[in-house]
Formats: structure tokens, sequence, C-alpha cells
């Protein structure tokens, strides 16, 4: 049976995802830093107190799933917070950056020895991250957040293709969650559908693409 862990699993796009991959036989490891009673009812696992921006968390995280084999890794916890020119909150910034950016990377690097060929990694990343697509500028630190991502994820796909395993960057859709003040235009479930799908179809030929759930190739 497959394996997927999904990190920010406990509610949202998350949660939805864990909820289809149940839905086609897969088990899953739910990461939260707090888990739900949804995820709860799901998983194989709940890994829980964890924060993906912390060494210790990290290894507490390893030693949980050690000799657990992951066929599939979704880094999916981020943060939205905006700032305008005039009121640019350096540290706003750089937390977006630890936990859009730095975390993922972390994450995955530290999970690689659970992985064998064959395995994937998709990071949910934003449009928001593409340089080419900007045309209402604001949103400082989740743009450059985003955009350090997909630049991670790129090169984590060049150097992951040797060992058999593959890397997408996928843009979910705006998708009427918390982090949005659930203002979206598309269901949690109906953007776990799309990415699920994105991820069916990634392999090493196609391995460091950008997508948005829909099946378009987005700009960088």
């Amino acid at each position: 049976m497959k394996q997927v862990l999904i990190t920010g699993a406990n509610r949202g796009i998350g949660l939805e995802l864990a909820r289809h991959y149940v839905g086609n036989g897969w088990q899953v490891i739910g990461v939260c830093r707090q888990s739900s009673p949804e995820l709860d009812a799901l998983a194989k696992k709940v890994v829980q107190g964890i924060d993906v921006t912390e060494e210790q968390s990290i290894e507490t995280l390893v030693s949980a799933v050690a000799g657990e084999p992951i066929n599939l890794l979704i880094n999916n916890a981020g943060l939205l917070q905006d700032e305008q020119l005039g009121s640019i909150d350096l540290d706003s910034i750089r937390s977006q950056m630890e936990i859009n950016a730095y975390a993922p990377l972390r994450v995955t690097e530290a999970l690689l020895p659970n992985m064998e060929a064959g395995g994937k990694v998709a990071f949910i990343t934003s449009r928001m991250g593409s340089i080419a697509d900007n045309d209402s500028g604001g949103r400082y630190g989740y743009r450059a957040s985003k955009a350090a991502l997909n630049a991670f994820g790129k090169s984590l796909a060049v150097d992951l293709k040797p060992k058999g395993i593959a890397v997408a960057l996928l843009h979910p859709g705006y998708v009427k969650t918390r982090m949005v003040n659930f203002g979206g235009m598309i269901s949690p479930e109906e953007a776990a559908t799309g990415l699920a799908a994105r991820i069916d179809g990634l392999t090493l030929d196609n391995t460091g693409s950008f997508w948005h759930s829909n099946g378009d190739a987005l700009p960088w």
C-alpha cells in the first residue's frame, strides 16, 4: 500500500488531500502543529506538535517516521500575511520565508532517507511566486517566499532526478480556506482533486514543472 506524508494536514487543502488519498487506497501520515478530529479519523499516523521552522521539531518528525516508506511527500504547510509599500514589516517577511520556503526544503532533505526511486515530492506553492505573472504588486513576503520555494523545488528536481524522485511545484488555485478568510473561488475538495491529478501526471520527464491545479503550465 502506498503512503503519503502531508504537512499542514489538519485542515484546509492538506486535510482534503488526506481525504483524497485515503479514498484512493493510500495510507496517510499527517503532520501538523495540532491535529483535528477529521485528520485523526483519516490518518494511519498523525505527528502533531511539529513546527516545521524548528530543528528540534524536524528531528522529532524524522524519529516518528523512522522506517516508514514515503512514496509521496506533500509540503503543504504555509503562511500568508500582507505587506504594503510604506508599511513593510520585515519580521513578517522573515516568518513567511521561514515557513513557506526554508521549512519545505528542510523537511524534504530530512525525509529523503524514507524515499526511494519512483517517489514524488510536491510543493504547494502559489502563482503569486511567479515574477512574470506579477501585475498587482504588494504581498512582498508571500511573493518572495513562494518565488524562493519555486527556486528550491527546481533545484531539488535536478538533484533528485538521478535518484528517480520527481518534483512538482503546484498552485492550488484561489481556494476557500481560512488563509484567505474563505474568500476563494474553488473549494478545498476541488483544489485537492486538481492537485492530485497533477501529482498523478508527474514523471521524471516533467519533473521541476510549475503547474496550476487545473493543468495549466505557469510562468516563472
